[in-house]
């Protein structure tokens, strides 16, 4: 029983970071179709978990911190490249963007760039939501979900 109340207790992850990210993905797939959305796609700026909640207001910023810094160091790196990559994603379309005329095939790259940002933001919350237990570098999404349902079935 205090084993159950301290884990309640101790300071978790927060996946208001990915907010971020959710906001350029939408506007990834509203370019493709509506042009004003792009200058707000080009002035879209990446910026890390511990950057995001230090200059966050909400009150589990300090806690969300706090939970960062007792992930294994490696871990951290990991989540962190997996943040970096969606970043340059969001980088790539703006490239794309910027081409006069635009590729004929823009609509087709946006679709996948869709794709794989959701991807990406999906094992980034996975990680969040595992409060950084997971190596997300190396999970394997049909062996997590083996492993919640078998905790479930408790």
């Amino acid at each position: 029983m205090a084993d159950s109340k301290k884990r309640a207790q101790a300071p978790r992850l927060s996946t208001d970071f990915l907010n971020r990210f959710i906001e350029a993905l939408m506007l990834i797939e509203l370019s493709a179709s509506d042009d004003s959305v792009v200058d707000d796609l080009r002035r879209w700026q990446g910026i890390g978990y511990r950057e995001h909640f230090e200059g966050s207001a909400l009150r589990c910023a300090a806690a969300a911190l706090a939970a960062y810094d007792g992930i294994d160091p490696a871990r951290r790196r990991a989540f962190e490249e997996v943040c970096r990559s969606m970043t340059r994603l969001v980088a790539t379309v703006n490239a794309l963007l910027a081409e006069t005329p635009r590729p004929a095939e823009f609509p087709m790259i946006v679709e996948v760039a869709g794709e794989a940002m959701r991807k990406l933001i999906s094992r980034s919350a996975q990680f969040i939501n595992a409060d950084g237990m997971i190596d997300i570098a190396t999970f394997d999404d049909a062996a997590l979900q083996g492993r919640i349902d078998a905790l479930l079935a408790r």
